[in-house]
């Protein structure tokens, strides 16, 4: 019987022994286990963390899509804003040398009066044509141009009919006096010619 007792401790000894160290490896087993996760883990995250600085460095050198049309917006904006802004300066400039020129136009049609009488004083009647030279070379200065009228086709885009005369030897709409001369600054007309119309 204690023979017996003794194999059976004997027995239980080892099958708690056995038990220990199925525990250990398992318990072994699983901390190895752990150890992989972790570093599996780590090595993920590092991988992420790269992707991560990847594409903020991808973001920090192009803008993002949105920000992109807006600054292409604003940049069209503004480079319509700037040509819209000097047209109109042109023609504010153009309007005030109109406005100008318009003001001088007594003086050429008094000038053109003082030609056209006749005078025994040769020396005044120079003087005047000077002036009226002169007059007339600051006019091309400015870019002003008269109107040809006579012997043109009447056009009411640069004439002011005020007579009008039934005469044979002349064309249809045919200008055949000048009363005024007319001007015009590029396409801009400063004064219509006022003129008299055949037929």
């Amino acid at each position: 019987m204690s023979d017996e007792k003794k194999t059976e401790e004997r027995r239980e000894e080892e099958q708690s022994a056995e038990k220990e160290s199925e525990t250990v490896v398992t318990d072994q087993t699983a901390k190895a286990e752990e150890l992989e996760e972790k570093a599996g883990d780590t090595t993920q995250k590092s991988e992420k963390t790269e992707k991560k600085t990847e594409t903020k460095e991808e973001k920090k050198t192009e803008p993002p899509q949105g920000a992109s049309d807006a600054y292409l917006r604003l940049l069209a904006e503004y480079d319509n804003y700037r040509k819209r802004s000097q047209k109109e300066k042109d023609n504010l400039y153009a309007d005030v040398r109109a406005d100008v020129v318009t003001k001088f136009l007594p003086v050429y049609d008094n000038l053109v009066r003082a030609i056209q009488q006749g005078t025994e004083d040769e020396a005044y009647r120079k003087g005047v044509e000077m002036i009226m030279n002169q007059f007339c070379t600051t006019l091309q200065k400015l870019g002003v141009e008269k109107i040809e009228a006579l012997g043109q086709t009447f056009d009411p885009t640069l004439h002011n009919a005020v007579m009008h005369v039934e005469d044979e030897t002349k064309g249809e709409n045919e200008i055949v006096e000048v009363f005024q001369e007319g001007f015009r600054l590029g396409d801009k007309v400063i004064r219509f010619a006022m003129v008299k119309v055949a037929n």
